[in-house]
């Protein structure tokens, strides 16, 4: 028998999300129907595929100090699934995350099968979780690696050069993932060699690789000072089947490796994520693994009647397998470009038009297949001169209520831009978030009857517009632009819940 070929008794079905940022405004809308839409969607969504493992790729939540309502999704989700036929839910932190809040639960919910793992651990081998089926057996090895915080991978060297701190922190989350990587192999063989049985090992992580897409208006806040620590796909060697990633928000692949992905956010934390359509991952793993029926995805429960929030966008009955990859979709008023509204992707009619990756490791076969993920609340960007910001608002369908970003972008000079967008929409059903004037920006940034707002800019732009002010010469700029960005991390990266 130990010359057998390995073989995998049951396909094992793995689900991959991450970012969900539980809590998180737009541009100060509360958003906890969309939330509470989404997982009764996925909860229908993982009873429909029978998935046996959910993997959560950190940023649960959005802050580090979440809201009594977005913990109470988050608990009750967990509560329902837990009651499901799913046997494991593996979650680790994200740099939104606090390491100890998520932590603090985990030895009660371990007796519930969900998996936390918040903090590197002091003992890596405390992060190989070998994984359990409904018969008892093995059915996966998971190396649950959270988010690795710069203290957990280097040590800190007075007078060290940005490139040295960059080529550490690489070198230690290396260090990290090799170390994970061989206990987790020593762990396969010793199965393999008892039962001849080939256990899929499954990684996750939640970084920031090279050459990694992103949009503007994400809301993805920069791991290191610096925005140091991007890694390749070398970094996870060959030693797992699959890598599920959380940090970015577009779904991609890591290196064209078919087997490293982001799943991306499954809610468009911004209206730059507007026009992507929004997935989860599925992976199963066998010797015969049964081509799915997308059609059984549920339509995702609706929400509490709210006033002028729209109900869900229905789950497409249909749609086509291998989108992953910054799908971007947007409808065109006519042929003059400068006028787009941004909506989430029309998938195609036909669910067979390209059919499921399926990739050939280590023995075993794995497909994997994005699950698109509805709208449940939709936006739009308007960008163009006050005609086409005109006809673009008036072209919305007046069926779903929207939330806009509106840039207006014409040479004309306009002072009055927010008093024509808000008449536009008095009478429809939409709601203006944001109203950008890039032409004022451009010409009259410095004047007092600049329309900019503080949610107009992030940290940083502050921080410019103040070095602006004080007329900082150029010279000390860098210097000052450093030191802040450090007090930023250190604001968003230290664990409020830690002692």
């Amino acid at each position: 028998m130990p010359n057998a070929a390995p073989t995998l008794n049951k396909p094992l079905t793995v689900l991959h999300t991450s970012d969900w940022h539980l809590g998180r405004r737009l541009y100060g809308q509360m958003r906890y129907e969309e939330f509470a839409a989404f997982l009764a969607w996925l909860q229908d969504a993982m009873h429909a595929q029978q998935v046996d493992i959910l993997i959560v790729a950190g940023d649960v939540f959005d802050t580090m100090t979440p809201s009594n309502r977005a913990q109470a999704l988050y608990y009750e989700f967990l509560a329902a699934v837990a009651k499901s036929t799913c046997q494991h839910i593996v979650i680790v932190a994200g740099n939104h995350d606090s390491p100890s809040f998520l932590d603090a639960p985990s030895q009660f919910l371990r007796a519930l099968n969900v998996h936390v793992i918040g903090t590197a651990c002091d003992d890596v081998k405390d992060e190989v979780l070998v994984l359990d089926n409904a018969d008892g057996q093995p059915s996966a090895i998971v190396a649950a690696v959270p988010y690795l915080r710069d203290r957990d991978v280097r040590g800190s060297s007075a007078g060290e050069s940005m490139d040295t701190k960059d080529a550490n922190v690489v070198k230690g989350i290396q260090a990290h993932y090799d170390r994970v990587a061989t206990i987790a192999k020593e762990k396969q063989a010793a199965l393999l060699a008892s039962d001849s049985r080939h256990i899929p090992i499954i990684a996750t992580g939640h970084l920031f690789a090279a050459g990694g897409k992103t949009t503007e208006d994400d809301g993805v806040r920069e791991l290191y000072v610096g925005n140091l620590g991007k890694v390749t796909a070398d970094t996870f060697g060959d030693s797992f089947d699959y890598v599920a990633l959380g940090h970015l928000h577009v779904p991609q692949r890591v290196g064209g490796c078919e087997h490293i992905r982001y799943s991306g956010s499954p809610i468009a934390m911004g209206f730059g994520e507007a026009r992507q359509q929004k997935q989860v991952l599925l992976v199963q793993f066998g010797n015969d693994i049964a081509p799915i029926d997308m059609n059984v995805q549920s339509a995702p429960t609706e929400p509490a009647p709210k006033a002028q929030t729209p109900a869900p966008a229905p789950a497409p009955q249909n749609t086509q397998a291998g989108f992953t990859d910054d799908l971007f979709g947007f409808d065109m008023l006519d042929d003059d470009e400068e006028t787009t509204v941004l909506d989430q992707e029309k998938l195609p009619a036909d669910p067979v038009a390209i059919p499921p990756q399926i990739t050939r490791k280590n023995g075993i076969h794995m497909r994997i297949t994005p699950l698109a993920v509805p709208t449940f609340q939709p936006l739009a960007q308007v960008t163009g001169d006050i005609r086409h910001i005109t006809r673009a608002i008036q072209a919305l369908p007046a069926s779903q209520a929207h939330w806009l970003e509106v840039i207006y972008d014409g040479s004309d000079i306009i002072t009055d831009l927010r008093e024509q967008v808000q008449a536009l929409v008095a009478e429809l059903p939409h709601e203006v978030l944001k109203i950008k004037n890039n032409q004022r920006y451009d010409k009259v940034m410095n004047q007092q009857q600049s329309t900019e707002t503080l949610q107009d800019l992030n940290e940083m732009d502050v921080f410019e517009r103040c070095l602006a002010l004080h007329a900082i010469a150029d010279g000390q700029k860098p210097t000052l632009r450093d030191a802040y960005a450090q007090i930023l991390h250190q604001l968003h990266h230290d664990d409020k819940h830690a002692e």
